[in-house]
């Protein structure tokens, strides 16, 4: 049987607010709290296209095991308690790879799972981090929030906020939930730009960084 494929990252900041997140590695050992947010209908309501309104523990166990053979899956916590997961993803999508083919090419997906805690910038500060750890660490090319419903403001705001633009509106067939899905993309030479200008390293560490993000592995 196929299991979470681990990682030993560990990714901590800041909201605009002062909150502490800290996205810690997912594993075998959370599937009660996943569980208990992939059956709830208002969240799912959010994170899912379709009109899905529960997932089953063997549906669940299912989609996280084989999302993180490619991806650093992660909770988000807030003062130490599971509020969300999030993961960093190579790109699976062909209507993006199409158009990169020559790119390294990840995705964010993201979910925050305790309703309380929406609209309190956790969403954002989770997709900075995750956005960091892809361009610093992983030396990937371009990152993309993908098929973010019309209906979910709040999940394209976060993105934005983050310094991701739309590249693509698509109309979907009548009937789904969503009239359009964006994509909103950054890439490596903008992330950079925005980098430099925040002035978030000095001279010296910013090259650091960028040595080791651009490291043969």
């Amino acid at each position: 049987m196929v299991k979470l494929k681990q990682h030993e990252v560990t990714l901590e900041g800041k909201t605009l607010q002062g909150r502490s997140i800290r996205l810690r590695p997912m594993t075998e050992d959370d599937w009660d709290i996943l569980a208990r947010w992939n059956s709830d209908p208002e969240v799912l309501y959010y994170s899912e296209g379709d009109d899905v309104t529960a997932y089953t523990l063997e549906d669940v166990q299912g989609i996280y095991r084989s999302v993180s053979q490619n991806a650093f899956c992660f909770i988000i916590e807030v003062d130490s308690k599971p509020i969300g997961e999030c993961w960093l993803q190579k790109m699976n999508l062909e209507r993006i790879l199409q158009k990169h083919p020559d790119l390294d090419c990840r995705r964010i997906d993201i979910m925050i799972g305790e309703k309380q805690h929406w609209g309190q910038g956790i969403g954002t500060e989770s997709i900075r981090l995750l956005t960091e750890f892809g361009f610093l660490k992983e030396g990937t090319d371009m990152i993309f929030g993908c098929g973010i419903a019309d209906y979910n403001i709040r999940s394209l705001r976060a993105f934005q906020k983050a310094g991701y633009e739309v590249v693509s509106k698509l109309k979907q067939t009548p009937g789904r939930k969503a009239d359009y899905i964006y994509d909103a993309a950054l890439t490596k030479e903008k992330f950079f730009e925005n980098f430099r200008a925040a002035d978030s390293v000095s001279p010296e560490g910013f090259r650091d960084e960028l040595s080791e993000a651009n490291r043969p592995r």
